[in-house]
C-alpha cells in the first residue's frame, strides 16, 4: 500500500508541471493607444478570414493589459493581430507575427500621423 501511494504522488507530481504549463503562442497585449479598444482578433496567419473577437463582449481600455492565451496543442506560431477602435471603428493589423517568441505586444497610435504602430517584446 505504502509503495502504490508513493508511485501515485511521483506520477501526479510529474503530471502537474506539464498541466501548469501556458501554450508558447501566450502573449500580453497592452494598449497605449490614447483609445479605448472594442475588438481585438488574432488568427493564424493562413486563415482566410478572422476568428472571433478574443476580447468577447469586453473592450480594452487605454492603459490597460488582456492576456491572451492559446490551446496548449496548438502548433502554428505565426499569427495575425487585428485592433478595433471604439470610437472610429477604425482598425490597425499586423501580419506574420511569430508568437512563439513574442511574450508582449504594445499597441501605440500617433496622432500627429494618424497611425497605429505596435512593439514586439
Amino acid at each position: 500500500m505504502k509503495t502504490t501511494l508513493l508511485s501515485a504522488c511521483f506520477a501526479v507530481a510529474l503530471v502537474a508541471p506539464a498541466l501548469a504549463q501556458e501554450a508558447k503562442q501566450d502573449f500580453s497585449l497592452s494598449n497605449s493607444t490614447g483609445y479605448e479598444l472594442k475588438e481585438v482578433y488574432v488568427s493564424p496567419a493562413t486563415a482566410a478570414d478572422w476568428q472571433n473577437d478574443v476580447l468577447g463582449s469586453g473592450t480594452l481600455a487605454d492603459g490597460a493589459t488582456v492576456d491572451i492565451k492559446f490551446n496548449r496543442a496548438t502548433k502554428t506560431c505565426k499569427w495575425d493581430l487585428k485592433v478595433v477602435y471604439t470610437v472610429d471603428s477604425s482598425s490597425a493589423v499586423w501580419q506574420n507575427i511569430d508568437l512563439c517568441v513574442v511574450e508582449k505586444i504594445t499597441i501605440k497610435y500617433n496622432k500627429s500621423t494618424d497611425t497605429t504602430s505596435a512593439s514586439f517584446d
